[in-house]
Order: structure tokens, then sequence, then C-alpha cells
């Protein structure tokens, strides 16, 4: 073979291997930014502001998946009802994408707008959920939805397949949650929405959370809602302040063992007991 056909070949093998890197160059680049988007969609539809009472504390953390496109489908979500009590609720859509994101926001913006014009929680949700199948969508979500009386520290609570909720009380006791609850919203059409009613107690606290928390790989569920009610119980017995939980328990989300959306919604309330 000549000296000048070797060079060639050289060359065109380099050339080849230019085209090809620029290709996954710009293909990555894509991806970065299509990442990018499906994040600041998903930040972009959390409420920015949590609202004020007396004797309430109220802490949040969101962590969106890094993984692909892994991302979009959890949310939280707190807000100030038209006679003065505080709606809360947080979430999870099936699938993690841009369009799991859209679909959050079309339910958080439906649970907001019915609550104002019934706070009831069962109501909340049954109304959602026949609202959600009228889109015709194929997606569905798992939600709780709770009303907080702060002056009287009751919670009216109803879920929709979603996981229980963890408690602590300043005394040392803790657990999880064993209401009734219904199915998903958006799955099928007259369903009921049993509500529960909980008493918020001086230094305890309330913690709403995600599967990305405390599910996944490494962690079954079992475990990880049980490595939650250790914590949350930690928190109230030593008086920490909702943030603080709140951090901790978003942190624990490393050790699920996957790449999964987590948010964490914490209520805590002081001064003076003040039973209904």
């Amino acid at each position: 073979m000549s000296r000048t056909g070797t060079t060639d070949d050289g060359d065109e093998l380099l050339t080849r291997l230019g085209a090809l890197t620029a290709q996954a160059r710009a293909q990555a680049e894509m991806q970065r930014s299509r990442v990018e988007l499906a994040v600041a969609l998903q930040r972009g539809m959390l409420p920015r502001d949590l609202p004020v009472a007396d004797r309430l504390h109220l802490a949040v953390r969101y962590t969106p998946a890094c993984q692909g496109l892994n991302v979009g489908g959890d949310w939280y979500d707190a807000f100030t009802l038209g006679d003065g009590r505080i709606g809360l609720s947080i979430g999870d859509v099936q699938g993690h994408n841009i369009e799991a994101a859209a679909f959050m926001g079309q339910v958080r913006a439906g649970l907001r707008a019915l609550a104002s014009v019934t706070g009831e929680p069962g109501e909340v949700l049954a109304r959602t959920n026949e609202l959600l199948l009228s889109l015709g969508s194929d997606l569905f979500a798992t939600c709780t939805f709770m009303r907080l009386d702060p002056c009287a520290g009751v919670l009216e609570s109803a879920r929709a397949g979603h996981l229980p909720c963890v408690w602590a009380t300043a005394d040392g006791k803790s657990g999880v949650t064993e209401d009734e609850g219904g199915p998903p919203l958006g799955i099928q059409a007259g369903m009921p929405y049993p509500v529960t009613r909980y008493q918020l107690t001086t230094g305890g606290m309330f913690v709403l959370l995600t599967d990305g928390l405390v599910e996944g790989p490494s962690m079954p569920l079992e475990e990880g809602l049980d490595q939650a009610v250790r914590l949350a119980g930690i928190a109230a017995v030593a008086g920490m302040d909702v943030d603080a939980l709140a951090a901790a328990l978003i942190k624990g989300a490393e050790r699920v063992g996957h790449e999964d959306d987590a948010a964490v919604l914490v209520v805590g309330l002081d001064g003076p007991d003040t039973r209904p």
C-alpha cells in the first residue's frame, strides 16, 4: 500500500471520528437542555410563598430526579382558604417527564380552584377526580389533601392512593397515619374519599411526603417510613424547627437508591393547645 493511500485512509477516519464526536456532543447538549426545561417547568409550578398564620410553621423541600428526563411528577402546595384555614396538598403524577410536569400543573391548579368552592377534603378530591377524567388524559395522580385550622390544631385529611403521613408529638409518640383513603385521581368516576381528623398538639409535627423520599431499590417502603418516623420523633422531642426536619428528611432520600423526585411538606404548631 502506498504512503498516499495510508494518509488518505487516516484522514477519512479522523473526519468520521470528528463528525461522530460533534454529533454526540450535540445530542448531549440537547438532552441537557431538555432536562433543564423539565426542571424549570416543575419548579415554576411549585408555590413560591407559604401561608402565614399564628402558631403555624410550614417547611417544604423538593429535589428533582437528575437522571435523563425523570423529573416533573411530584408536587406540594399550601395556601390560605377563604375562611382563614389552610389548604395543604402533596402528590405524585404517574411518570416523570415533561408531560407529567404539565399534568401536575393541572392537578395542582384544579385542587386550588375547587378548594376555593368547598374546602372539605373529601369533596375536593372527588371533584378533582371528575375534573381530571373530563380532560381525557391517560395519566393519573396520587394525592393527599388536608384542611388545617391553625387555631384549634385540627387537621382534616383525605387521601387518593397516596402514601400515609408521618406524625410525631413532643411527648415522644410517633407513627404513620392509618386513614382509609380512596383510589388515585383520574382513574374511575364516582369514587368517595373518606375524611379523617387529627389533632396537632403543641410541639407536634405532621409530615406529608412522596414515595421518592422513602422507597426505592435500596430501601423498601416500610423501612423508609420507619426512618421518617424516627426522624420526626427525634425532631419533635428535641424541639427542632420544621425546616430542620424537612432538610433531614430530604437528605435521607439519598439512601433509597434511585433517581426519583422527592417532595416533603412539614407542618408544626406552637402555643397553647386548644381542643375542638
